[in-house]
């Protein structure tokens, strides 16, 4: 019974990301690699997003110095967002880590072609940094 149980879970859940791939894989979607502008110290990252669940979530996967060489970071691999879902034309909304701040915020993200404004809030003090789409 409990395996029959969990084999219906399965295809339920294989279902339900079916149905949802669609709309996060559609236009103005975060979904794909970004690079961010340089912080303090001139260096770039790249930021892939993917989908989780009926969610996007995004991880820094690749840093650069001003001359494009690739560097190690101590922010390879940290989830900068996660929990973002559609809310509106090319607007999606959940949750941002900032490692420079070592913070976690309110996020939103607006996506319109191949730039998106990644915007995170603390009570009324928002700040805001344009990403490129890389692919």
């Amino acid at each position: 019974m409990l395996v029959r149980m969990i084999e219906n879970l399965k295809i339920y859940l294989t279902g339900a990301c079916v149905a949802v791939m669609p709309a996060l894989a559609g236009a103005d979607t975060p979904l794909g690699t970004w690079l961010t502008p340089p912080d303090a110290k001139g260096i770039v990252a790249h930021i892939e997003a993917r989908p989780c669940g009926a969610a996007a979530c995004g991880v820094i996967a690749r840093t650069f110095d001003g001359q494009g060489r690739r560097v190690e970071t101590p922010n390879l691999g940290v989830r900068v967002f996660w929990d973002m879902t559609p809310a509106g034309t090319g607007v999606w909304k959940g949750h941002a880590f900032v490692p420079a701040h070592n913070r976690t915020y309110k996020g939103t993200m607006q996506v319109r072609g191949d730039r998106m404004t990644v915007k995170g809030c603390l009570g009324p003090v928002c700040q805001s940094q344009v990403w490129a789409r890389v692919n």
